[in-house]
Parts: C-alpha cells; sequence; structure tokens
C-alpha cells in the first residue's frame, strides 16, 4: 500500500493535536467496523474558526486526514468549513488508497459534528 509524502508527513507530524478544554463546539465520529474515532475541537470567534485541535484513535490515514482536515477549517468561516469535503481532503493529501478513503470522510464527519455542536451551544 502506497502513501503519498503529504499522508505520510501528517502521520508523522500531526497538525493541531490535543484536546482543547473551553472549545465553542466539539464533534466525536467513529466506525467500529475498522475501530477510527476522531473527536474534533473548534474555538470560534465572530463566525470564523479560530482554533481547532484533534484526537485520532485510527490508522495512519485517519490520523493524516484528521490533521490535513483542522488544516484546511482553521481561519475559515462556519459556512466554508460546512463545505470541507472528504473528496477535498483526500486531493489536499494527494490521494488516499481506496480502502483508506472512509477515513476522509470520518474527518469531514468530524469537523461536521463540532460545528452541529457549536451551533447548538449559540441557541
Amino acid at each position: 500500500m502506497l502513501y503519498s509524502e503529504k499522508v505520510m508527513d501528517h502521520f508523522q507530524n500531526p497538525r493541531n493535536v490535543g484536546k482543547m478544554e473551553d472549545a465553542d463546539g466539539v464533534g466525536e465520529v467513529g466506525n467500529a467496523k475498522c475501530g477510527d474515532i476522531m473527536k474534533m475541537y473548534i474555538k470560534v470567534k465572530d463566525d470564523i474558526i479560530t482554533d481547532v485541535k484533534f484526537n485520532t484513535f485510527g490508522c495512519g490515514s485517519a490520523i493524516a486526514t484528521s490533521s490535513m482536515a483542522t488544516e484546511m477549517i482553521k481561519g475559515k468561516s462556519i459556512d466554508e468549513a460546512l463545505e470541507l469535503s472528504n473528496k477535498a481532503v483526500v486531493e489536499a493529501l494527494d490521494g488516499l488508497p481506496a480502502n483508506k478513503i472512509h477515513c476522509s470522510v470520518l474527518a469531514e464527519e468530524a469537523v461536521k459534528a463540532a460545528i452541529e455542536d457549536y451551533r447548538s451551544r449559540q441557541q
């Protein structure tokens, strides 16, 4: 199984890893079948995602896609972040093996879950 240099880089040096105690939104998604669990935390100010962290329990692809997804939504508006697709994450990583595409779907879902949580807290 061949991984791109970007996948390896984000797996070996993941960005934005960690917990965020004062997060404005937290999304947790998981796929019991493959055992990958992602938790994403966002900090929002004036509708902009000012900070984002993640904790992922899973394979290298799950860690790499979480890392890339956080990079892609940081500094973006909530609406822009909601448009993040798993396809965009895969493209940003220069591709993933077919049997690892579900990891990118999980990353997309984690972002959306964190935003949904943020929005529910605002009401």
